[in-house]
């Protein structure tokens, strides 16, 4: 599979009605037993952040506690596309306490742009945070406890294939392999030496930096300094069509999942 050379200075593929997206996700959520809140508002759309698991796991002290989020950037649409399918497939560990918010940045989808309706960009406004969607996420964030793993589900507009960002900075057992491995079964890896002015080495990125230095932080920046110290932004391929883009994320969400399970005995 190669890239179809549609995106040309921006994302011009495939796009999604994200109305239908979101009344299906809280539907299906509904269906497996996510309980739901709603943290904020954009325009028309309720911000929704699910939850799962805590009735299970009360008595299980090593139950892992996952985050997940996607649709922060309106211009990726296998994302949100991604969450639904997850929430479809109800695929989640035994005993893990799930947190998914399926849909940062809905607006996004209905103008087709990586902003939201004013023009700023979500995912750099998690440090010092000016947008009422990122001052009401962050403020749902910090009402719930840390996290062991978080999962950003993201696209690249200028990818050569699927890759994704390692934030690991005490060194656990990585999950970055699996997830590679899992991908390279639906979607080519870029197997670049640098992808996005980074060093990378089959298909991982482990950014060497100290999230203090960065006058911007991305979502993925705020929660490994506040909420989690092992998560991965998962980023596929957007010149690569749609369905192939949403089976990466999926197996790429699967393959961790399925690998933290494991090491947990669940």
């Amino acid at each position: 599979m190669h890239r179809l050379g549609k995106n040309q200075g921006g994302y011009f593929g495939e796009t999604i009605d994200i109305r239908a997206v979101l009344r299906d996700v809280a539907t299906v959520a509904r269906q497996h037993g996510w309980t739901a809140e709603v943290y904020g508002r954009q325009g028309e759309f309720d911000l929704l952040a699910l939850r799962r698991g805590s009735h299970l796991t009360a008595h299980v002290s090593s139950s892992p506690r996952i985050y997940l989020s996607a649709g922060i950037h309106g211009d990726e649409p296998a994302s949100p596309s991604a969450a639904l399918r997850l929430l479809r497939e109800n695929r989640w560990p035994a005993h893990a306490e799930l947190w998914f918010c399926p849909c940062l940045n809905p607006m996004g989808y209905v103008l087709n742009r990586r902003e939201n309706a004013d023009g700023r960009d979500l995912n750099r406004d998690y440090r010092h945070p000016e947008t009422p969607e990122v001052r009401a996420h962050i403020a749902w964030l910090e009402r719930q406890p840390r996290f062991d793993l978080y999962l950003c589900l993201h696209e690249d507009w200028e990818a050569n294939g699927f890759y994704l960002y390692e934030q690991n900075p005490d060194l656990r057992p990585s999950l970055a392999d699996k997830i590679i491995e899992s991908v390279s079964q639906v979607c080519a890896i870029d197997r670049s030496d640098v992808i996005e002015n980074r060093p990378a080495q089959n298909g991982i990125i482990r950014p060497n930096l100290d999230p203090n230095t960065r006058p911007q932080w991305a979502e993925a920046f705020y929660l490994i300094t506040q909420k989690s110290r092992l998560g991965y932004t998962l980023e596929a391929p957007s010149d690569f069509p749609l369905p192939v883009r949403i089976d990466a994320l999926v197996a790429g969400v699967n393959g961790a999942l399925a690998t933290l399970a494991l090491r947990d005995g669940n």
